[in-house]
């Protein structure tokens, strides 16, 4: 082994085997043992998301039968070719432990995987030190809790996962700190940063990372070799076929950070290239945590137009405009996002360009695994969450006949949930205006005041939309496709009242709001 803290070898990444054991593995046993490995257990969603996308582009590089690879750019040109090598690969049921280890040994430069590398530390730029500095050209880091998600920063920090200052900051363990710096990269915050000065300018500003306040979803499988093969995204006409693709570790010299972008090729820049921050950790004396760490500005180029190939992609409402990445919102559960994942295009948005292309074998198995980071597009992290769902993959639009009717089944009782919902919250907060203020003339339509919503419509919605999700789940079977579904949902908005009015709807007045406010929500429900 070559270096400090060798990644391809030292415990960093959190598994779950299985024959039900967890541990934490390095980069070889990973690939070595995927097929033994049931799910990756990295408790930093934000973090896990950019590791499956490090590990998706390893895995272009090492899928290979008969010398053909995934990440060929010949065999990409023929999209049914490229379909069949990966089929074919599937069948292997294991990545072959020599070519992952030529592939660690041997295809990338010695120290490339090593945390504190001095020269080319992984995902690290060792400029920072000299290039981070203050007006006297003195060393001016960062912070180690400018590097660690969930710590505060300043003096008005959010303390989200334990108490930190930046007077006494806790060094962070060096497997740890992997998961930040990864996620930094990735979703890493826009604004006032640490000073980089690489010309007389010393320019303290950047742009926020390609993931930023994104949710992004990945088909699931019951192995991990499975789901980091189906992690590899198909080639695709908005990004570059060339050979010389690379990542990050591979590249001969590091990039010049006032230079033009490279551009966005398959699959390797697509998956690991297109990073705003750049990053640098200073290990503690014996090696084995991180003291330090400078976070500043990558790139002053405007950001490439590339979709990310594991996010859905929504118009904008008003028309016209460049697509966007569907926003992680840590209120809004996965199940809501579910049509828009099996519908070639899901009205609004369309799924995510992993979702094409899967092999119609395994779709039936196939869960989704969510990753969010509720931020801002600025500096406000809010919460991450992570979630699976149920084998949902066989309903996939264009996968059957059958699949394709449960496609629509269930945008339908998703549209009906929202429909719902949004009446509920409606209804709740005219029951209280009625209640509180209500019209001389009881025929009159009502107006609600914003700024005085009352006090039963955040307890209506939060009771509803727990409740809409496990009725949700019961009609998403092939046996309720003919199930009403309007009507199920507005059982529910109506128990969801009940439950937030409480022993209010025993006033006379209160009662007469109550059943105009139901009369309201069953007016959604088709014939209902």
């Amino acid at each position: 082994m070559s270096g400090r803290w060798d990644l391809r070898e030292r415990p960093w990444i959190p598994v779950r085997f299985l024959a039900g054991s967890a541990a934490r593995v390095g980069l070889r046993e990973l690939f070595h043992r995927a097929h033994e490995i049931e799910d990756l257990q990295v408790p930093v969603p934000p973090a896990a998301s950019g590791l499956l996308r490090i590990l998706a582009a390893m895995t272009a590089r090492i899928a290979r039968v008969d010398d053909g690879r995934l990440d060929d750019d010949e065999l990409a040109e023929d999209i049914m070719g490229w379909r069949s090598q990966r089929d074919r690969f599937l069948t292997q049921r294991k990545f072959d432990s020599e070519v992952v280890d030529a592939y660690f040994d041997d295809e990338v430069a010695a120290g490339r995987f090593d945390l504190f590398d001095p020269a080319r530390p992984f995902l690290q730029d060792p400029r920072l030190r000299a290039e981070c500095v203050d007006p006297q050209g003195k060393p001016n880091p960062s912070g180690v809790n400018k590097l660690v998600f969930g710590r505060p920063t300043g003096v008005n920090g959010a303390v989200l996962f334990g108490h930190f200052t930046d007077s006494d900051p806790v060094p962070v363990p060096a497997a740890e700190a992997v998961w930040h710096l990864i996620a930094q990269l990735y979703y890493g915050p826009s604004g006032q940063c640490t000073p980089r000065r690489i010309t007389a300018e010393r320019a303290g500003n950047g742009e926020a990372g390609p993931l930023r306040k994104a949710i992004s979803f990945h088909p699931w499988a019951s192995d991990l070799f499975t789901s980091l093969v189906l992690a590899v995204p198909a080639p695709h006409d908005q990004v570059e076929l060339d050979e010389d693709d690379l990542c990050p570790w591979e590249e001969d010299e590091l990039p010049e950070p006032l230079a033009p972008l490279r551009p966005v090729t398959w699959p390797g820049r697509w998956l690991t290239g297109r990073a705003r921050h750049a990053v640098l950790l200073e290990p503690s004396a014996d090696g084995e945590a991180v003291t330090d760490a400078y976070v500043t500005w990558s790139t002053r180029q405007p950001l490439q137009a590339v979709a990310d190939p594991y996010v859905i992609l929504d118009m904008p409402q008003a028309g016209g405009g460049a697509p966007f990445a569907r926003a992680a919102d840590g209120q809004r559960a996965v199940w809501r996002d579910l049509d828009a994942l099996l519908l070639k295009d899901g009205g609004q948005g369309s799924r995510p360009l992993v979702f094409d292309h899967l092999p119609y074998p395994l779709a039936a198995e196939l869960r989704v695994r969510a990753y969010g980071f509720d931020q801002d597009g600025k500096q406000i992290d809010r919460g991450w969450f992570e979630a699976t769902t149920p084998p949902v993959l066989g309903w996939q639009e264009g996968v059957s006949d059958a699949g394709d009717q449960m496609a629509l089944h269930v945008e339908l009782c998703h549209r009906a949930a929202e429909a719902v919902g949004g009446r509920l919250e409606y209804a709740a907060k005219l029951a209280w205006k009625l209640t509180t203020d209500p019209p001389e003339d009881p025929a009159a339509k009502v107006k609600l005041d914003r700024k005085r919503p009352g006090p039963w419509a955040r307890p209506a919605v939060g009771h509803f939309w727990p409740a809409a999700e496990r009725t949700f789940w019961r009609l998403a079977t092939p046996q309720q496709l003919d199930a009403p579904v309007y009507q199920v949902f507005v059982d529910v908005a109506l128990e969801s009242l009940d439950a937030a009015m409480g022993s209010s709807r025993a006033d006379l007045r209160a009662a007469r709001a109550r059943a105009r406010a139901r009369a309201a929500i069953r007016a959604v429900a088709p014939h209902a």
